[in-house]
């Protein structure tokens, strides 16, 4: 877990000026190469068996999610029983890697889940906006901490940054650090749809990944652009680079609008192409996503039993 800024990056964020000064020396992105090698790699093709392989990785990865005003303690257990068993005539498909609530609904995810090695993930500081005092913020991030989260998804103050506020970003991301005790990971959202340009995107990579993210993730899936195969490639060459220059691995969270199997292998595939297969695990990959699990388990069903059972084979969350 990344607790402190790496050594060879230690001076960077002594002071405003410096951190601005390596953020804006980052090589600069060119977003038509970006976005056609991201085109490319979706091109890929894969066989049968590694078909198989694929979905049920993509499974494992998955951070079922619900994240609205009416949800229930019902609904939030009945989400944490399809993450234990995603389908219930089926021992052999594996468990996703988290259940995401609010704050207030991470008490019944813990105590829905147990023991069981599928993480309560909740979403704090002011989500999804992040308009919120800092101090207001924290306790947020405690209350959810105390509920028994594994794991915080906090959004970063886009205002501040698109400003060029650089170091209260990184100021408050290590707030939010310092209250994630124990063996709690911390993802660090940059509603990437809402910072305009490639260059933002890879400032706010490496702003959260000096700050002490264990993962950095697209988005809230609450705007219109969410993750897209150029921006998550974008994040996935920052952790790539970062642990070249720091020996410390941050993980990648896609987010929101991630639908199909086929949407969920071209991900991996970027994954395995770019960063490497070091990521291809639920420790260093996740999909923010609901309705991708349906998808996924109706296709495994198909790959089983050579026939579709159809859409009401699944629950509907």
């Amino acid at each position: 877990m990344s607790t402190s800024t790496p050594s060879p990056l230690a001076g960077v964020a002594s002071s405003d000026s410096t951190l601005r000064r390596f953020l804006h020396g980052l090589p600069g992105v060119d977003p038509v190469g970006l976005e056609a090698r991201a085109a490319a790699l979706g091109t890929r093709s894969i066989k049968t068996t590694a078909k198989a392989h694929a979905i049920d990785l993509a499974i494992s990865m998955i951070d079922l999610t619900t994240l609205e005003g009416a949800d229930t303690p019902g609904k939030v257990r009945s989400l944490a029983a399809k993450a234990l068993r995603p389908d219930p005539s089926d021992r052999s498909a594996p468990m996703t890697a988290a259940v995401c609530v609010y704050p207030d609904m991470a008490a019944t995810a813990r105590a829905a889940l147990g023991d069981a090695d599928v993480k309560v993930a909740s979403v704090a500081t002011a989500f999804p906006a992040g308009r919120a005092a800092l101090d207001v913020k924290l306790a947020d991030v405690r209350s959810a901490v105390a509920a028994g989260a594994d794991e915080i998804d906090m959004v970063i103050d886009r205002g501040a940054f698109l400003a060029g506020h650089y170091l209260d970003v990184y100021e408050e991301i290590r707030a939010v650090r310092a209250e994630c005790t124990g063996h709690v990971r911390l993802k660090v959202i940059f509603e990437t749809g809402e910072l305009s340009t490639y260059d933002n995107i890879r400032r706010a990579s490496w702003l959260g990944m000096l700050a002490g993210a264990d993962f950095i993730k697209t988005s809230t899936g609450k705007v219109g652009t969410n993750a897209t195969p150029a921006n998550t490639l974008l994040m996935l060459e920052a952790v790539r680079d970062f642990r070249a220059q720091t020996g410390t691995q941050v993980g990648v969270k896609p987010a929101g609008g991630i639908r199909t199997t086929k949407d969920a292998v071209k991900y991996l595939v970027l994954v395995n192409e770019t960063a490497g297969p070091d990521w291809l695990t639920s420790h260093w990959f996740r999909f923010g996503a609901s309705s991708l699990l349906n998808d996924l388990l109706m296709q495994r069903q198909k790959l089983r039993t050579g026939r579709y059972s159809g859409p009401d084979y699944v629950t509907v969350d």
